[in-house]
């Protein structure tokens, strides 16, 4: 396996990511930094976790201490995540020993420091909020990318989704695990010959494509332009052009009425303000005794209100404008601004950790074809992070998916 380099000069970090900036100095650093340096020696020893200050085999191996914990004591856990993207730490099992963080993320800090964090905590502003104008430039930051890197390391359906497998550990394909889960949203909407079917959120076709398959009509919108070229593409060259219309469009512009609604994995770049309009659209355009079902990535409760108005390492770089939903927030939502209810949940928050588990083995096996589409080290390293840190949640069973299905009341 092709391994991850760290990138060769601090000063390169900064010029070609701006949002990486040197690490902060100065007294008051200096004396933050020390006590970052105290919580994260505490934290580890607490939690079995090894460190190593010397280059010596360890679960954390710091490789500029001075700067990991000047990013802590600065930036919180988005100050992990950025000391990782320029090398000043490394991990030999990185989703391992993330998981044992992830497990005890609430435990890390003591009260006092708890109630700091909003000291370095940055607050969403209006350019979070995922309105008609910032919701295109959100989802092209992260999903207009490069339709030749995503293929890189999906598997063939070019799903970018969490598998359903038939159990677990596996050894089953990712592409079966991919159709599985596809046909059981199908199944759950009762998409079939002539069904009306709305899907927000393309990605780059395969739910479209199974339901055309079974004799749909798909209407399926998104905001990549990257994922609509490729999608329209995939559509022709199945012959299934006359069943599949691909719109780049927002979810609040959709108009028509459809059988069946489905959405995968799309609510969590729609924002909490906008949670009541997405579902409200959803059950605007649904035919009488039509079904919607979504596949969402969901948190705890408390969690998500704890933190839906601060910025996070995934917010920042990978996901601009996103927040994942709870549960409660859905029913609440549905319950409060629709006339739908939920009727059914399938969670399977461990088939995720496994998808992602082999995503990032595969994008690390295919690194130096990344370094072609003309992508450095740092994004490596910041993909990397990204898909051992959310593997890390899944496992941890600190996040979770569900496939929900609706009703109408």
């Amino acid at each position: 396996m092709t391994t991850i380099e760290a990138p060769t000069t601090q000063a390169r970090v900064a010029d070609r990511w701006p949002m990486l900036q040197e690490a902060p100095t100065g007294p008051l650093t200096r004396v933050t930094a020390a006590a970052a340096a105290t919580l994260f020696r505490t934290a580890t020893k607490r939690l079995g976790i090894s460190v190593s200050e010397d280059g010596s085999p360890a679960d954390i191996v710091l490789h500029r201490p001075e700067e990991l914990y000047a990013r802590l004591s600065r930036h919180g856990l988005i100050g992990l995540g950025e000391a990782y993207m320029t090398g000043a730490w490394e991990a030999p099992e990185l989703g391992d020993t993330l998981t044992v963080l992830c497990r005890d993320l609430d435990g890390l800090l003591p009260g006092w420091a708890q109630r700091l964090r909003g000291v370095y905590e940055r607050r969403r502003g209006e350019k979070d909020l995922n309105t008609p104008e910032n919701a295109r430039e959100h989802i092209g930051h992260h999903y207009d990318l490069s339709n030749d890197f995503f293929a890189l390391f999906l598997d063939p359906t070019m799903s970018y989704s969490a598998g359903l497998f038939s159990s677990l550990p596996s050894t089953e394909d990712l592409a079966l695990a991919q159709h599985r889960k596809i046909d059981r949203i199908l199944d759950e909407a009762g998409v079939g010959a002539g069904t009306r079917v709305l899907e927000i959120g393309t990605g780059w076709g395969e739910l479209a494509l199974r339901a055309a398959a079974r004799g749909a009509q798909v209407t399926s919108v998104t905001l990549s332009v990257e994922q609509a070229e490729l999608a329209r593409r995939r559509v022709g060259a199945a012959g299934l052009g006359h069943r599949i219309d691909v719109e780049l469009c927002d979810y609040r512009a959709v108009e028509g009425t459809y059988d069946a609604v489905v959405s995968v994995e799309m609510i969590e770049a729609v924002g909490e303000r906008f949670w009541p309009v997405y579902f409200a659209k959803i059950d605007e355009v649904l035919a009488p005794g039509g079904t919607p079902v979504i596949q969402a990535i969901t948190m705890p409760h408390g969690r998500m209100l704890a933190t839906r108005n601060t910025e996070t390492w995934i917010t920042k770089y990978i996901f601009p404008g996103g927040l994942l939903p709870s549960t409660e927030a859905i029913t609440d939502v549905v319950d409060t601004h629709t006339g739908l209810r939920v009727r059914s949940r399938l969670s399977f928050g461990a088939h995720y950790a496994e998808t992602l588990r082999r995503w990032d083995i595969a994008l690390r096996e295919h690194t130096d074809e990344v370094r072609a589409l003309g992508f450095d080290e740092t994004f490596l390293r910041m993909w990397h992070f990204y898909l051992e840190y959310t593997r890390a949640g899944f496992a941890a069973d600190y996040i979770d998916v569900q496939q929900v299905t609706f009703t109408r009341d």
